[in-house]
């Protein structure tokens, strides 16, 4: 077969240059009792950084992802890097699990044992999954797209060619932000493949709305809602949208920076207002993620997906898919989450709508085992049913 083992392993010499660089950090100034206001607060930035040169361990990380098997594969003429795991489970389910942004696989990987092994968590081994977590192309160790126009539709299609690489004609799947982009459209250009779809992005990707369609009440809220996020919050967006490449030399040649970048959006999605974000995830799970980035130079290439969106084939008004689809609502903001008949315009055979009354944009990282009792929830329920 075309799939090969993979071991994770980060040379010395480029560990050592990250610390070097990490020394020789030139420090902005700040306007005084600024908090949040202004961006990302220096003194945070400056403690994240001082645990990322002096304690952090990445021979531990590597541990971790190396405790769980790595492949590759090449697809598509891009080697595509993925974590598989089989369930202990009589009649395991497969299920696909991509990441988000500005996130890495390593954010589901603490999923895999309530998916394999419930039974060590009290479940049924009935409920058993095969796990396969992929790094989206663009992202950690698969390749970056050699050219331009590379997209969320394209990168859907080269998962489903991976699942058919590991023998699987029908298969589950899981995913938020990025992932759930991805996902959702891949119920629309594969829906034969897909035995269900779970999310905690359920606004993503957004059902075709015309000008001159009736809206309900709750979906002209949640549409006045997104408008006013991205007025507020979006300033990344509409850049990365623009012009990636002029970001790209500042995020690629400063470690302290880069970092900066992406633990902004960590704090802002995950902790609320005055929280503090090593509440919800540990340093070490933040600074893994941000060191995937750095170490394999995919902070770019991840953002350019914010680009090569205008290339995309997004859903328009003959599209729809009868997938069974289930959603649970995390407690974040309400951008992320819309109302039931706004998400029923593109996924009408909605099996489960849940309030998991907690957690933010990153709740795999958060609380993993809640995530992963709602995915086996859905999927027994899908079980029944057939």
């Amino acid at each position: 077969m075309n799939i090969k083992p993979f071991t994770v392993h980060i040379d010395e010499k480029e560990i050592e240059d990250l610390r070097k660089r990490l020394e020789l950090t030139r420090w902005p100034d700040e306007i005084r009792d600024s908090h949040w206001e202004y961006g990302i607060p220096l003194d945070f930035v400056k403690d994240m950084v001082d645990y990322w040169r002096n304690d952090f361990d990445w021979r531990r990380v590597e541990d971790k992802i190396n405790s769980f098997s790595n492949y590759m594969v090449n697809l598509d003429g891009m080697d595509i890097h993925f974590v598989y795991e089989r369930g202990h489970g009589p009649n395991p389910v497969p299920i696909l699990i991509p990441h988000g942004w500005p996130s890495t696989f390593y954010e589901m990987l603490d999923l895999i044992p309530y998916l394999t092994n419930p039974e060590r968590f009290g479940g049924s081994a009935e409920d058993s999954f095969d796990v396969v977590i992929p790094s989206i192309p663009g992202h950690g160790f698969s390749s970056i797209p050699p050219a331009a126009g590379f997209e969320d539709r394209q990168a859907a299609g080269i998962l489903a060619k991976l699942m058919k690489e590991l023998g699987y004609s029908r298969f589950g799947a899981h995913g938020y932000d990025l992932g759930a982009s991805i996902l959702g459209l891949m119920c629309l250009d594969h829906p034969q493949n897909i035995i269900g779809y779970h999310t905690t992005s359920p606004g993503n990707p957004s059902p075709y709305i015309a000008q001159d369609m009736s809206l309900s009440e709750a979906e002209q809220e949640f549409l006045s809602v997104c408008s006013q996020w991205y007025r507020q919050e979006g300033g990344y967006a509409h850049i990365l949208g623009t012009k990636p490449q002029t970001l790209a030399y500042s995020l690629h040649d400063s470690p302290a920076g880069m970092a900066a970048f992406i633990l902004e959006k960590w704090y802002l999605w995950t902790s609320p207002p005055g929280g503090d974000l090593v509440r919800y995830v540990s340093r070490e799970d933040l600074m893994a993620n941000v060191s995937i980035y750095w170490y394999t130079q995919t902070m770019n290439p991840s953002n350019r997906f914010y680009f090569e969106g205008k290339h995309t084939k997004w859903p328009d008004s003959s599209d729809i898919s009868r997938v069974p689809h289930g959603v649970s609502l995390t407690a974040t903001q309400a951008h992320e989450r819309p109302p039931r008949e706004y998400v029923e315009r593109l996924f009408p055979n909605i099996v489960s709508w849940e309030e998991l009354n907690k957690g933010g944009h990153f709740i795999a990282a958060e609380d993993p085992r809640l995530v992963a009792d709602h995915i086996r929830t859905f999927f027994r329920r899908l079980k029944r049913c057939n």
